[in-house]
């Protein structure tokens, strides 16, 4: 698995943002969310640590609304059903050539808005980095919460993954 984090933040910023291995946090939940969803494959997926600006303008670009908000997915494979990897044997563009990982898409997080939403939730900045790590995973493979019965089943299975990471809401802040 590959993942590539970047960030349009100062380093120092990001440290005081993030107090914790936030890449090894990234490789965690991302490796748990693929396990959980039983991935066959190799997969890479890209991580931008962005502003609030910065996302919003993306957001404006990219989905046509204009504002700001916590995360952002861009999926690369469109999935009949969630996590049904039967479909890539004949998909064109799914996988890297170079490599042979399966490109699952962008993830691009408002730092900023971990540390608010964090604070409001009074949980770990650490807990809603990887919370919304897994929350984009799973659209990433396909899942959404336009529904109710949807927005249950991402929620189990986030906090399922959270769970099992043992990162959880009584960590402390």
């Amino acid at each position: 698995m590959t993942i590539h984090l970047d960030s349009e933040l100062e380093d120092i910023q990001l440290q005081e943002a993030l107090p914790f291995d936030y890449e090894a946090v990234a490789v965690q939940v991302v490796e748990q969310i693929l396990d959980q969803e039983g991935c066959p494959y190799e997969a890479t997926v890209d991580i931008l640590l962005t502003t609030e600006e910065a996302i919003r303008e993306i957001n404006r670009d990219q989905r046509d609304i204009d504002k700001a908000t916590d995360v952002l997915s861009f999926p690369m494979v469109s999935y009949e059903a969630p996590s049904d990897f039967s479909i890539l044997e004949d998909a064109d563009g799914c996988f890297d050539p170079d490599t042979g990982e399966l490109l699952l898409g962008d993830i691009i997080l408002s730092v900023p808005r971990i540390l608010e939403q964090a604070a409001g939730y009074q949980h770990s900045r650490k807990r809603e980095y990887a919370f919304l790590i897994a929350h984009s995973m799973l659209h990433l493979l396909g899942y959404d919460h336009m529904e109710p019965q949807e927005a249950k089943e991402m929620e189990r299975r986030q906090e399922q993954a959270l769970q099992t990471l043992h990162i959880t809401r009584e960590e402390e802040t």
